[in-house]
């Protein structure tokens, strides 16, 4: 049984690694790639030892390179030409941004079961991939744990039309119960620490600001192709109860389960049919005497308000709310906005007339492309 691992570096990358190191010996690590954590990336492959890796920062590759024996380096080319003509078992997608897109398509050709979250892949491309049954090609299997609560929910549950709504919980992170005007002056550090979830940066704001789950209800839409209108998010610090669903028939059913991003993963993992324990990974009701829900407060979160009456219909300006969202998290983490322009940002960019063709994962890239040279050639975005 072997898997690929797209972000080994990352957060997900090394949970993942580090279950099949307690729990699944007979997955082989196949292949391991990684942005520019080169130090990282070098410490894994001696340690796995998989037949091939990546880096994509192209400075460090060629430093790289000579530095390994047993392991084949590959080069962008090599990779894409290897995913098309091999076939994994398992492969992990854990790629932050839209560059995931530069992959997914030959992940999707080359693996059975494809474990992913890498939200800004589906937000942008989940269009074209309902309409081209990409979805029919591999197993996908979301690990962001609303996701995987859903789809856990309806593997067991067909999806019915008698639902009334779908229910996304967020924790509201740091900031939850302040309001947003009250924020201007938030430091880095205090945005990205997260009550809940240990998680990497760009996760950690968008949690902050609720972008996230505007995100996620995007994904929803397209993994499970529910509708805009019967979705809807609700603040729930205690992050146990992950979605949950209401029928017509005045029936809720809550998905819940301890906030461990190890329990998608391990879920995932047993596709590879190998028996495990994880027994501290069970929930005992006994333990959460008090569970709370509040609805989104847009003097807490005004993206929520925004994204609500964004017209979602034009995948375009989808695309445009992710890229205005992960330009500004950049723009913040070097300092050269405060946390309140994050918001002010994503609106200026949603609002930019630009439209094109966005018909295949080419189109799409090449569409994220224009805007980032738009948005580069912007100077002041007069706030």
């Amino acid at each position: 049984m072997k898997i690929n691992i797209f972000g080994s570096t990352g957060i997900i990358g090394r949970k993942t690694l580090e279950l099949i190191d307690s729990n699944f010996p007979n997955i082989k690590v196949n292949l391991l790639c990684a942005k520019s954590n080169s130090e990282l990336l070098k410490s894994q492959i001696i340690k796995y030892k998989p037949k091939y890796a990546f880096l994509y920062d192209h400075k460090k590759f060629l430093k790289f390179k000579n530095k390994i024996n047993h392991t084949k380096l590959l080069d962008y080319d090599e990779l894409l030409s290897y995913l098309l003509s091999t076939k994994s078992n398992l492969s992990i997608l854990a790629i932050s941004g839209y560059k995931s897109l530069y992959f997914l398509e030959h992940i999707i050709e080359n693996t059975d079961n494809l474990g992913i979250v890498s939200k800004e892949a589906i937000v942008s491309a989940g269009h074209i991939f309902k309409k081209k049954n990409y979805f029919k090609k591999t197993n996908i299997y979301p690990l962001d744990s609303e996701h995987f609560s859903l789809f856990e929910y309806f593997e067991k549950v067909n999806i019915s039309k008698n639902i009334k709504n779908i229910i996304l919980t967020a924790s509201g992170g740091p900031f939850y119960n302040k309001r947003f005007n009250t924020l201007k002056n938030i430091k880095f550090s205090e945005a990205i620490n997260h009550p809940k979830w240990k998680m990497g940066y760009k996760n950690s704001i968008d949690s902050a600001t609720l972008v996230n789950k505007c995100l996620e209800l995007i994904e929803a839409h397209y993994l499970f192709d529910i509708p805009f209108n019967k979705m809807k998010i609700l603040i729930h610090p205690e992050a146990i109860v992950h979605s949950a669903v209401e029928y017509e028939n005045y029936i809720t059913q809550f998905n819940l389960f301890k906030n461990d991003m190890k329990i998608p993963i391990l879920n995932f993992l047993k596709k590879s049919r190998y028996q495990y324990s994880e027994n501290n990974k069970h929930l005992f009701i006994k333990d959460y005497s008090k569970l709370t829900f509040t609805n989104v407060k847009h003097y807490n979160f005004p993206i929520y308000k925004f994204f609500n009456k964004l017209n979602k219909e034009k995948p375009q300006n989808l695309i445009k709310f992710n890229i205005g969202n992960e330009y500004a998290v950049n723009l913040y983490k070097n300092k050269l906005i405060k946390y309140t322009d994050i918001f002010k940002i994503i609106q200026k960019v949603t609002s930019l007339n630009l439209y094109s063709s966005v018909n295949n994962i080419k189109d799409i890239v090449h569409y994220h492309e224009e805007i980032e040279k738009k948005l580069q050639s912007i100077k002041n975005f007069n706030f």
